[in-house]
């Protein structure tokens, strides 16, 4: 396993570790319950992903597990296609998320549903651009917009994974002033460090300022 390879899974399983959040594991898991034998559906941005046998992967690079390689405003199939779209931590790097948005709900079948999640608190992570950031209130604006029916919405990774993320960034960027080249190898030591401020997010759950810096949300739509 090559340097990139051990620096992916270890931002995939340590830094930004947010796809398996118990709340994540479980929403897409009832997502993908409701699929029908013939049913096909999408992950779109999937990367190395591949989470169930009748998901199509999308994504811009080709790979080991893509089936389409094209963005997410242009995605190669026909009308009313789908059963469920999923995009997790995808539309930030979207430079048009509106036009995303509605190209899912053109591919997707009536009735079909749509699990997106999107980042609120988190540095800035180039994949490879990152333009956007999304408060509850922007996500359902967004979705709604295209014509999308808001089912359920929520909390993806609370307020200590929103902290946990900015600490982290903060304190490799200060101390990687005079030494630049040190701000990865810092920036794995402060990930490793910091780590148990994400358990906060349980105790999050019982506060009424809860939407105040989660590190991001869920959504899940019906067309």
């Amino acid at each position: 396993m090559n340097f990139n390879n051990i620096r992916f899974r270890f931002v995939q399983l340590i830094y930004a570790d947010h796809n398996y959040s118990s709340i994540v594991k479980t929403k897409i898991k009832q997502c993908l319950s409701e699929l029908s034998t013939n049913d096909v559906g999408i992950n779109i941005g999937a990367g190395t992903t591949n989470i169930h046998k009748q998901i199509r992967n999308l994504d811009i690079f080709t790979g080991e597990n893509i089936y389409y390689v094209a963005k997410a405003e242009s995605i190669p199939e026909k009308d009313d296609f789908f059963s469920l779209a999923i995009s997790q931590e995808v539309i930030e790097h979207v430079a048009d998320p509106n036009l995303a948005v509605r190209e899912i709900f053109r591919v997707l079948k009536k009735g079909g549903k749509f699990y997106c999640q999107v980042p609120f608190i988190i540095g800035y992570h180039p994949g490879p651009n990152d333009f956007w950031r999304f408060t509850k209130e922007g996500l359902v604006a967004l979705l709604s917009n295209a014509g999308f029916e808001i089912l359920e919405i929520g909390i993806a990774v609370g307020a200590g994974t929103g902290f946990y993320r900015i600490a982290v960034e903060f304190f490799a960027g200060l101390f990687s002033i005079f030494i630049p080249k040190l701000y990865f190898l810092l920036k794995a030591l402060f990930a490793i460090a910091f780590y148990p401020i994400k358990f906060l997010d349980y105790l999050f759950k019982f506060s009424t300022q809860k939407d105040r810096i989660p590190g991001g949300y869920y959504v899940i739509a019906k067309k």
